[in-house]
């Protein structure tokens, strides 16, 4: 906020929490698996031992099959487990910096395998491995993008002022000159995150078979994955905010795509109770309703548009946000403004 005070605090969905739990756990079980299988799947098409070290392009060093596939198990789980014990005992900023690592480090290793498998593939000795090239580079460079993006979505956020004043319940107050009333709440599925995650693994698996050379790559296969995993995982989640400026809704963990409205374009505001059998289902719904993003069962924030159309989102304390938009809209409304 620039000027003015913070009246209202941010209620947290505790939805979300259990989302990402679920889906670390998801994702650290299936680059778990990836990692013993890849070179398993392929063992009748590997040299034992195989070639795991490359100085320069040229390989200079081996592992049994056996230790090839679990070896970078071995460390996986090793991180895992310092990611669970920072979590449970809630060391530094473990929610995000944890999950960055978890997300950077399962690419690296998933892509690194992938890239030993391939090397060693139809060879007769590990000396006459592939030598290594640019394939050592998309490893890393995807590794450090999945855990920048993964840092955005899921760093720390900052909370209300310590020093602010609550909002009182609907009606909305009043407020005194400089004062600007700000409500904001957020909501999410663990089920649809956790769904989001497997089928992004979906995708991983997709990419990774074929680059392994185990299978030839067929967009069919992977592009259902690619594109349903983001969509699902948009769906998954909500993050409303009213102010002076109106209505806004972001999508997924990073808050986009988003929709706004500004007071002059709304009719009016209020919660109602609806049902996923009532808005169609889970996720981004349209029907005769209007449309209605459904992340959770229970009261949903409804605003009505000028034009007559209905939008519904389903985030805690529909109420006071209500309120506070009716009163908006009211103002917006006036021949004072």
């Amino acid at each position: 906020m620039t000027d003015g005070k913070l009246i209202a605090k941010e209620r947290r969905e505790p939805g979300a929490g259990r989302g990402a739990l679920w889906g670390a756990v998801a994702w650290s079980a299936g680059v778990l698996a990836l990692l013993i299988a890849l070179p398993w799947a392929a063992r009748h098409r590997l040299p034992d031992p195989l070639a795991t070290h490359w100085s320069g392009r040229d390989p200079d060093g081996s592992m049994s099959l056996t230790a090839a596939a679990l070896f970078p198990a071995g460390v996986w789980l090793v991180l895992v487990l310092a990611a669970a014990a920072a979590r449970r005992f809630r060391v530094g900023t473990a929610g995000g910096a944890t999950g960055a690592a978890l997300a950077a480090v399962g690419v690296l290793l998933t892509g690194a395998q992938t890239s030993i498998v391939h090397a060693n593939l139809d060879r007769a000795r590990w000396q006459e491995a592939a030598p290594m090239g640019f394939e050592v580079v998309v490893p890393v460079v995807a590794a450090g993008l999945a855990g920048v993006l993964t840092w955005l979505a899921v760093r720390p956020r900052v909370d209300a002022p310590t020093g602010a004043r609550p909002a009182a319940r609907i009606p909305a107050p009043a407020t005194a000159p400089g004062e600007q009333l700000v409500w904001l709440s957020q909501a999410a599925n663990p089920w649809l995150q956790l769904g989001a995650c497997v089928l992004a693994l979906g995708a991983l698996v997709g990419v990774l078979a074929p680059a392994s050379g185990l299978m030839g790559f067929s967009w069919a296969t992977v592009v259902p994955f690619v594109t349903t995993s983001p969509i699902v995982l948009c769906s998954a989640s909500v993050k409303v905010r009213v102010t002076a400026q109106g209505l806004s809704v972001g999508f997924g963990p990073f808050g986009w795509p988003s929709r706004r409205w500004s007071p002059a374009d709304l009719d009016s505001a209020r919660a109602e109770l609806r049902t996923p059998a009532q808005a169609g289902g889970w996720g981004y719904r349209v029907n005769g309703l209007g449309t209605t993003v459904m992340v959770r069962r229970g009261v949903c924030l409804v605003v009505r548009t000028r034009r007559g159309r209905e939008f519904a989102v389903s985030v805690d304390d529909a109420e006071r946000g209500a309120a506070l938009l009716n009163s908006l809209i009211a103002r917006s409304a006036s021949p004072t403004g």
